[in-house]
């Protein structure tokens, strides 16, 4: 019996929910894999990120706090619940600046990870690669029009096909 109620004392304590994050040039992106959430609580001040719900079947008690990398926007960010996470849009105070991490400290977070499916390396959007982008747009549009086509299918050539047989009339 006393196994029970020590057990029952840990499970009402709260948890972090596991989170996966992600930058970008305005924003940065945290969801919190917490299926089945109610009561949840988002708190965005300036440098810091407060987050709590209850999860799943057992109404798990989950709780974050995050001293930020850099400032945020408060009135700018927001949150969305779905049935599967909590996803928390954080607007950036200085955009445009990476964030290496979402942590003001580099300690390690064992529920914290970066989201490498939605993470997007866009320092290197720079001004030489949307150059070549716009070459490239350019070098498309003055690419030939029909005629050079035709001489790649060989479409001067007028030689008979066994296949170029006259079509009959429609009645």
């Amino acid at each position: 019996m006393k196994y029970f109620q020590e057990r029952r004392k840990v499970h009402n304590k709260m948890q972090p929910a596991s989170a996966k994050w992600y930058d970008r040039r305005d924003y940065v992106f945290i969801e919190f894999c917490v299926e089945d959430s109610k009561d949840v609580q988002v708190k965005f001040e300036k440098a810091k990120f407060d987050f709590s719900c209850l999860g799943g079947t057992d109404n798990i008690k989950h709780l974050n706090e995050i001293d930020l990398f850099e400032a945020i926007e408060q009135k700018d960010s927001k949150h969305r619940r779905t049935d599967r996470s909590v996803l928390c849009r954080l607007r950036k105070a200085d955009p445009g600046k990476s964030w290496p991490r979402l942590t003001k400290d580099k300690a390690k977070l064992n529920w914290l990870s970066v989201d490498f499916n939605n993470w997007k390396d866009w320092e290197n959007d720079s001004e030489e690669e949307l150059s070549n982008f716009d070459n490239l747009s350019e070098m498309m549009n003055t690419m030939g029009g029909e005629d050079e086509l035709a001489d790649v299918d060989g479409g001067d050539d007028d030689s008979a096909d066994s296949d170029d047989e006259k079509m009959p009339d429609l009645e």
